[in-house]
């Protein structure tokens, strides 16, 4: 069988069935999509065009980002150890509100792209101003992107009112329809800056178009405590009531849960992205992955902006969510690695309705793939892959990825991105945010 790529690893880890571990084994490839899984010893069925072998890597599926705000990797580091609410309030707003444009979150997402391929994450799901130019920059890197058609009361550089971010989002879900790497999800900012009128829109609209609701929920105390001040009840029973907790919910943070909230959010079918770096930064408090997953709740694992992370490093984040899920569980067996690894992969697909696409190498799937080197004085002997990723590999490990079965990086070269470009354009705004 004539394919274009065949790739032969010491391991690969398919995702599916959970904890499957296959050793000596070949990833065909074609048009884009895996052809098979087979041992390398009946891979003399296929006749490859490229044949790489890597007799010391492990292949897994992309990663998916399952939250950021790509661009706002131009702010990496511009307001660090200090409260969500001061950082945002007298650092973050003022900030977009004055260089925040069509060129600033393009050239910001380009570098995010950048820094999320070389880590491995082959997907990402966004939230930001101009979404059309973090599309943008997506498929000028050749990466899979959920965009967020974001939607906040105050005023921007992209919209004036809620109409107008819904109106400007949904042309852009039109112009995305052919797009086999880029879609859409409505992004309403926080239950705080979002009120009922449009979140009812939005509710609707959701369910006509079938795209995921995407949402900071419960990130801190004071969110919650200011919902009970100005609504009488708490963010998640505002959005019950409002019809939002359903299948299509993906809530970000939800770092404020009572255990009733928690078997209510099960029963409703909706998902939840873990972000565990950035609520450490900003001390919002701790998400109780463990229970949501005893409950049943689809998690994914997201790594926020780099203005709060500081960084866009899956591979940190899968490590931080099974450490700190541990002590908050007061559990060393709670969420093993083989479960944190899901979160990153297919948990995320099926949080942005993709799981039938990508987050596993199945065959027939969409052709996302990165090969991991695990042989190195960090990352020798390798007993389990598995724990290997989650507890002691570094994104540095990762050498190729592929995306719809196009190499992307290449022996940790980038092929689709200028990276002295991306670099310069970084130095140019952090010298105009600096002013």
């Amino acid at each position: 069988m004539q394919i274009d790529t065949l790739i032969s690893a010491k391991w690969i880890i398919p995702i599916e069935p959970t904890g499957t571990v296959l050793e000596q084994h070949c990833l065909a490839i074609h048009a884009g999509r895996i052809v098979d899984i087979v041992p390398a010893a009946e891979a003399n069925q296929f006749e490859a065009s490229t044949h790489l072998k890597l007799p010391n890597h492990v292949l897994l599926p992309g990663l998916i980002n399952a939250h950021g705000h790509a661009a706002m990797s131009l702010m990496r580091g511009i307001a660090d150890d200090l409260p969500l609410m001061q950082w945002l309030n007298e650092h973050i707003w003022p900030a977009e509100q004055k260089h925040v444009s069509a060129e600033y979150v393009h050239d910001g997402s380009l570098l995010a792209c950048a820094e999320m391929l070389r880590g491995g994450t082959t997907c990402f799901n966004d939230m930001y101003f101009f979404p059309e130019e973090t599309a943008r920059a997506a498929e000028q890197a050749g990466m899979r992107a959920t965009v967020g058609l974001i939607v906040i009361n105050f005023p921007s550089a992209w919209a004036q009112n809620a109409d107008e971010y819904i109106s400007k989002g949904l042309e852009l879900h039109d112009q995305l329809q052919s797009n086999t790497l880029i879609n859409t999800a409505f992004a309403p900012h926080a239950p705080y800056t979002v009120s009922d009128e449009p979140l009812q829109r939005i509710l609707t609209l959701s369910e006509e178009l079938d795209i995921p609701v995407h949402m900071h929920v419960h990130e801190i105390a004071d969110e919650v405590e200011g919902s009970i001040k100005e609504h009488g009840v708490r963010p998640l029973e505002r959005l019950d009531k409002l019809g939002l907790l359903n299948p299509n919910l993906v809530s970000v943070h939800m770092t404020q849960l009572t255990d009733d909230e928690i078997d209510r959010y099960a029963n409703t079918g909706g998902h939840i992205v873990h972000c565990p770096e950035s609520n450490l930064k900003l001390a919002s408090g701790f998400c109780p992955i463990n229970k949501l997953h005893q409950a049943g709740i689809n998690l994914a694992l997201g790594t926020d902006g780099a203005a709060s992370n500081n960084d866009l490093d899956m591979f940190g984040e899968m490590r931080t969510a099974a450490l700190l899920a541990k002590a908050v569980a007061n559990d060393a067996s709670a969420m093993p690695a083989e479960v944190i690894l899901q979160m990153a992969t297919l948990n995320g697909a099926r949080a942005l309705g993709l799981d039938q696409e990508i987050g596993s190498l199945v065959k027939g799937k969409a052709a996302d793939v990165i090969a991991v080197n695990l042989s190195g004085i960090e990352t020798e002997p390798v007993y389990n892959p598995i724990s290997q990723l989650v507890y002691a590999t570094g994104r540095e490990r990762v050498t190729d990825v592929w995306v719809a079965g196009k190499h992307l990086l290449k022996d940790r070269q980038l092929t689709t991105i200028d990276v002295d470009d991306v670099v310069n354009k970084a130095r140019q705004w952090q010298q105009k945010l600096a002013d």
